[in-house]
C-alpha cells in the first residue's frame, strides 16, 4: 500500500500508469452509456454491460501504461524502477481485462465483440504509427484513436440486445462524428489561443468551419437516408452553435480546465439528445 502510494504521488510515474487524456474519458464512457440507454428500449443484462465497462476502463488504462513501457508516449519508463512499475500495473490491468473478456465470451457474445474488438485494436495500432509523424499528425492520430475509443457505443449495445446489428453501428458512428468536432475544436483552442479579431480567428480555424459543416451536412443526410434516425442531427446542433459562436465571441483568454469542462457538458448534452433521436 505505502509502494503504491508513494508511486501516485510521484508526478513522473503517475503520469506514466494514470491516462492524462481527461477528454477520451469522455469519449470513451459517454458512447458506452448511449449505447446501454438506447439499448434500455429493446432488452439489458446489467451483468454483461458491468463486465463490459470493467473491459474498457481496464483496457484504456492499459493503454497508458504500454505506450510508457514501449516508448510511444511523451513520458517513457527508463530507469529499471520505472519499468518494473509501468510493468506490474499492466500486468495487474491485463489480467482484470483478460478475466472480464473471458466471463463476456463465456455469456456468449464471442463473435460480436471479436469484430468491434478487431477494429478498435486497428484504429490503435494506426495511431501509434501515426503519432510518430510528429506533432503536426496529433489532430489526425486523436482522431483515429477514437474510433477505438467511441466502439463502446456498439460493445454496449451488443452485449445489452444480444445484436451487433445497424443500431450498434449507428451510434458507433454517430459518436465518432462527435468525437471529431471535439477533438478538432480542442486543437483549433489550443493553437488558436492568441487569437482575438475575427480575421485572426478566421486564419486559424477556416478548415473547422468547413469540417463543421461537413459534419452537420454528413448528420442530416444519414438522417435523410435512414441510416440515422429522424432526428439524430439535431444532436450535433449543439456542437455546431459552440464552434461558430467561437469566432465572434471577444478576446478571450484560453483557460485549459474550464474547455475541458464544457466539452464535458457538450458530451453529456450530445448524449442525451442522441439517446432521445434513438428512442422517439
Amino acid at each position: 500500500m505505502a509502494t503504491f502510494t508513494n508511486t501516485m504521488l510521484n508526478p513522473r510515474l503517475k503520469a506514466m500508469i494514470v491516462p492524462r487524456e481527461h477528454g477520451a474519458w469522455g469519449m470513451l464512457l459517454v458512447p458506452l452509456v448511449t449505447g446501454a440507454v438506447v439499448a434500455a428500449g429493446h432488452a439489458m443484462n446489467p451483468l454483461a454491460l458491468s463486465l463490459l465497462l470493467i473491459v474498457a476502463l481496464a483496457l484504456f488504462w492499459l493503454r497508458t501504461t504500454v505506450e510508457a513501457w514501449v516508448g510511444t508516449s511523451a513520458i517513457k519508463a527508463h530507469t529499471p524502477r520505472e519499468r518494473r512499475i509501468v510493468l506490474s500495473v499492466a500486468s495487474a490491468l491485463s489480467l482484470v481485462a483478460v478475466i472480464a473478456i473471458a466471463s463476456l465470451f463465456r455469456l456468449g457474445y464471442l463473435g460480436g465483440l471479436l469484430i468491434i474488438g478487431a477494429v478498435a485494436a486497428l484504429s490503435f495500432i494506426v495511431q501509434a504509427i501515426v503519432k510518430r509523424l510528429g506533432r503536426r499528425a496529433r489532430m489526425l492520430a486523436q482522431i483515429i484513436g477514437a474510433v477505438g475509443l467511441t466502439s463502446t457505443a456498439a460493445s454496449a449495445y451488443y452485449v445489452a440486445t444480444g445484436q451487433l446489428n445497424s443500431t450498434a453501428v449507428a451510434l458507433w458512428a454517430a459518436n465518432w462524428l462527435f468525437a471529431c468536432n471535439q477533438v478538432h475544436f480542442v486543437q483549433l483552442r489550443i493553437h488558436a489561443g492568441r487569437a482575438n479579431s475575427l480575421g485572426e480567428k478566421l486564419q486559424h480555424g477556416s478548415m473547422f468551419l468547413i469540417g463543421q459543416s461537413a459534419l452537420f451536412v454528413a448528420a442530416a443526410l444519414l438522417s435523410a437516408k435512414g441510416i440515422f434516425p429522424k432526428y439524430a442531427m439535431m444532436a450535433f446542433l449543439p456542437v455546431v452553435i459552440r464552434g461558430t459562436a467561437w469566432f465572434f465571441c471577444g478576446p478571450r483568454r484560453l483557460d485549459v480546465h474550464r474547455l475541458g469542462f464544457s466539452e464535458l457538458f457538450q458530451s453529456i448534452l450530445f448524449g442525451t439528445l442522441l439517446c432521445t433521436a434513438f428512442m422517439v
